[in-house]
C-alpha cells in the first residue's frame, strides 16, 4: 500500500458531467495503479446551486461505471466528514488564523461598488480584479463595521512583493503566474460559507491528499491555493490539470451540442465499461494502437506522463463504434440480460428462447442497446414496405420475379422451411431459372429481410419459418 491519496470532489449541482466522470476516472486509475486510495468528497459550499438528490445521483453514476472509492460521503472513513457543509467549524479555525496573521482581511465593498470598480477598469482597458481598497482598513474601522453588522466577505491577501508563482504541474511542467495577474480571492462569502478556494485547501491538507488531479479550468486558481498553503505552513500536494473536453468543432463540450450527462449515455444504451474505456482515451495517450481496454488494463497502463495538454475531442461517432464492438463481444446470455430493460413491448409475449435467437441475428447492427426496438421490428411487422427506389427496382426486375415464382413453386413440395433445407430449395430454383450468384440470392434476401445487406439470411429463415417467408415473397409478387 502506497501513501498516494487522491480525491474527486464534485459539487452537487445536478448530473455527473462526462468531464467530471473523466476526472474521477483518472484519479481512480492513478491511485489504483500505485496501490493508493481514492476519496469522494462533496463540495457543497455554494448552497445556492445545490440540487436536491444530486449527491445520490452522482454516487449512482459513479457506481454504475465502476469507479471505486476507498473513503467518502457514502462510505465514511477516518478523515470525515466528507461533505464540506459539515466541516464549517474547521474552515473557520483556519480563516481565523489567516486573519490573525494578517494574511487575509475583511472586505465591506457592496455589489454596487464592485460593479463600478469593474466598469472603470474596463473603460481603462485594465484587467478586472478587486483593487484591494479594503486591505488597508485599520483594525478600529474593521471592528466598528463588524459591530454594526455590516455585510462583509473575507479575502486572501496576495503578496505583491514576491516573485512569480511557479506551479510544477505533472502534465504541463512549470507554469508561471505573476502576482499582478492574481485577484485577492474571496475566502469567506457573506452567507458565512467558505469558497472552494479555502475549503479545498483545508480539506486536501487534513485528508492528506498527495495529488490534486482536476480540470484545467482550475489552473489559474492554483497560485491562490499555493499561497494559502504557504500562509498556513503546509506542504502543497502535487498538481495535475487535465485538458478540456471539446465538441467536434473544438468548442468546449456543452449540452447545447448533445448529451453530456453520464446518466444520459447509460440510459440510451452505452455500456458502462465502454463509456469508461472511451472516456479514458480522451487526453490519455496509449503506448500503441490498442483501443479496447478493460478496467484492469487501464489501471495497469495509466500514467499522468502520457496525459496531453491539448483539448480532447469527444467524438460521438467513435463512441458509437466502440459501443458496437463491446456489444459484439458480449456473450449471448450477458447481452440479452443487458438488453432486457430496452426490449420493446411488442416483443414481451414472444417465447424467450426465440427472442434470444432474434437478438443474436441483429446484434451486429446495434450501436446502442436502445437500437433493439428498431432492429427487432422487422421480425414483427406483418405488412412491411420497401421504399428504397434502388431495392424496388431490383425486386421488380424480370430475373428477380422469376426467382420468386420458382421459389414458390418449389416450396409446394416442402413441409417446412429452415436453414436445413433452404439451401437445397435455392439450388432447385437456380437449376430451374438458370439464375445464380448475387442475382439469385440478393432478391431473396431483400424479400425476406427488406434490406440488401444485413442479418444472416439463414438465421432469419429459421426464425420466420415457411409461412412468413412465403407471405413476404407473395407480397413482393403482388
Amino acid at each position: 500500500m502506497s501513501d498516494v491519496r487522491v480525491r474527486f470532489a464534485p459539487s452537487p449541482t445536478g448530473y455527473l458531467h462526462v468531464g467530471g466522470l473523466r476526472t474521477a476516472l483518472f484519479n481512480y486509475l492513478f491511485a489504483a495503479g500505485q496501490g493508493g486510495k481514492t476519496i469522494l468528497r462533496i463540495e457543497d459550499t455554494d448552497q445556492s446551486r445545490k440540487v436536491e438528490g444530486a449527491v445520490e445521483n452522482l454516487i449512482k453514476s459513479l457506481q454504475e461505471t465502476g469507479v471505486v472509492f476507498d473513503e467518502g460521503a457514502h462510505l465514511g472513513g477516518e478523515f470525515g466528514p466528507y461533505v464540506q457543509s459539515e466541516r464549517l467549524a474547521l474552515y473557520q479555525k483556519y480563516l481565523d488564523q489567516l486573519l490573525t496573521q494578517e494574511d487575509a482581511y475583511h472586505c465591506f465593498c457592496s455589489e454596487e461598488v464592485l460593479a463600478q470598480m469593474r466598469e472603470e477598469q474596463l473603460q481603462k482597458k485594465e484587467s478586472t480584479k478587486y483593487d484591494g481598497r479594503c486591505r488597508h482598513l485599520s483594525s478600529e474601522v474593521v471592528q466598528a463595521k463588524l459591530a454594526e453588522k455590516a455585510p462583509f466577505v473575507v479575502r486572501l491577501k496576495i503578496r505583491e512583493d514576491r516573485g512569480d508563482y511557479i506551479i510544477e504541474d505533472e502534465i504541463r511542467g512549470k507554469v508561471h503566474f505573476s502576482p499582478e495577474q492574481i485577484d485577492d480571492q474571496i475566502l469567506l462569502k457573506s452567507d458565512g460559507f467558505p469558497t472552494y478556494h479555502l475549503a479545498n485547501v483545508v480539506d486536501d491538507h487534513l485528508m492528506q491528499i498527495t495529488h490534486v488531479i482536476r480540470g484545467e479550468e482550475w489552473l489559474p486558481s492554483t497560485p491562490k491555493h499555493v499561497q494559502l498553503y504557504e500562509y498556513l505552513g503546509w506542504k502543497a500536494p502535487k498538481f495535475a490539470h487535465l485538458p478540456l473536453l471539446l465538441n467536434s468543432d473544438r468548442s468546449k463540450l456543452s449540452k447545447r451540442q448533445g448529451d453530456v450527462a453520464t446518466e444520459d449515455f447509460l440510459k440510451k444504451g452505452i455500456l458502462p465499461e465502454c463509456l469508461i474505456n472511451f472516456i479514458a482515451l480522451l487526453g490519455w495517450n496509449t503506448q500503441d494502437d490498442q483501443e479496447i481496454f478493460s478496467m484492469e488494463e487501464l489501471i495497469s497502463n495509466f500514467s499522468l506522463d502520457r496525459v496531453g495538454k491539448a483539448g480532447a475531442v469527444f467524438d460521438q461517432d467513435k463512441l458509437l463504434w466502440m459501443n458496437q464492438q463491446y456489444i459484439k463481444n458480449e456473450s449471448p446470455e450477458d447481452l440479452f440480460e443487458k438488453l432486457r430493460p430496452f426490449l420493446p413491448d411488442f416483443s414481451k409475449s414472444t417465447d424467450e428462447e426465440l427472442l434470444k435467437k432474434m437478438v443474436l441475428v441483429i446484434r451486429d447492427r446495434l450501436s446502442l442497446l436502445s437500437d433493439v426496438e428498431e432492429q427487432l421490428g422487422f421480425f414483427y411487422h406483418d405488412s412491411p414496405e420497401i421504399t428504397d427506389e434502388g431495392l424496388l427496382s431490383l425486386i421488380k426486375s424480370e430475373s428477380a420475379q422469376l426467382v420468386y415464382q420458382a421459389f414458390l413453386e418449389e416450396m409446394e413440395t416442402q413441409e417446412n422451411l429452415s436453414s436445413e433445407n433452404f439451401g437445397k430449395v435455392m439450388k432447385l430454383v437456380q437449376k430451374k431459372t438458370k439464375i445464380k450468384g448475387k442475382n439469385l440470392w440478393i432478391p431473396m434476401r431483400i424479400a425476406i429481410t427488406l434490406i440488401e445487406q444485413g442479418p444472416d439470411l439463414m438465421a432469419v429463415v429459421d426464425i420466420f419459418g415457411k409461412e412468413k417467408c412465403l407471405d413476404r415473397i407473395k407480397m413482393i409478387l403482388d
